[in-house]
């Protein structure tokens, strides 16, 4: 696994399955030209950007450098890196027909390629066997523990937590529970929810 420090964004959740694969870092995709309307998600980029860093990994298309440069102009620029996939023409197994363009997406490309990519785009990656979690990470039990998950209030709670963090409404809980990782300590968690639930 290659653990990669900043918020990688990709498109589709087909290219998130595919990173998910070979990368242990948060993974946000934009839902297409979704992106332009969803102003959560818009927000919860720029505070990832804030915090620590994205990586833009769209593909090499025409609507993958529109989703591009539209997040180029949203997001301070010393806080993006760019991940470039070569134009490769060919077509997805899971499609019936190619692109418009014909060229392969991030899903499409071996894992070597987008490996070479993410490291040529700069961003802060190591190499793994397997992600060692630390005692100060948030977890699972941390969100049992602030009323989050597993009780009658867990999902009023955690829809009250998104709104006090600005965060998009249709976050599951294990992407909360990544995303809580990316910007805040379990210190910090702990002290909203004390101060936040009861």
């Amino acid at each position: 696994m290659i653990q990669v420090r900043e918020a990688i964004i990709v498109e589709g959740k087909y290219d998130k399955i595919k990173l998910s694969n070979f990368i242990d870092g948060l993974i946000i995709t934009t839902d297409g030209f979704g992106i332009f309307k969803n102003k959560e998600k818009q927000a919860l980029i720029r505070r990832l950007a804030d915090t620590r860093g994205i990586l833009i990994l769209t593909d090499s298309d025409g609507a993958g450098f529109v989703i591009r440069n539209f997040l180029k102009g949203s997001v301070s620029q010393n806080r993006i890196k760019h991940a470039y996939i070569p134009d490769i023409f060919g077509k997805e197994k899971r499609k019936d027909k190619p692109s418009k363009e014909g060229k392969l997406g991030v899903e499409g490309i071996s894992e070597k390629i987008l490996c070479d990519a993410i490291a040529r785009s700069g961003a802060e990656c190591s190499l793994s066997d397997q992600r060692v979690k630390t005692e100060k990470e948030i977890n699972k039990a941390d969100l049992f523990a602030c009323g989050l998950t597993g009780t009658a209030n867990a999902s009023e709670n955690r829809n009250r937590l998104k709104k006090i963090l600005e965060l998009p409404e249709n976050l599951t809980a294990n992407s909360l529970l990544a995303i809580l990782n990316c910007m805040m300590t379990k210190e910090e968690l702990m002290q909203i929810c004390r101060e936040n639930f009861n």
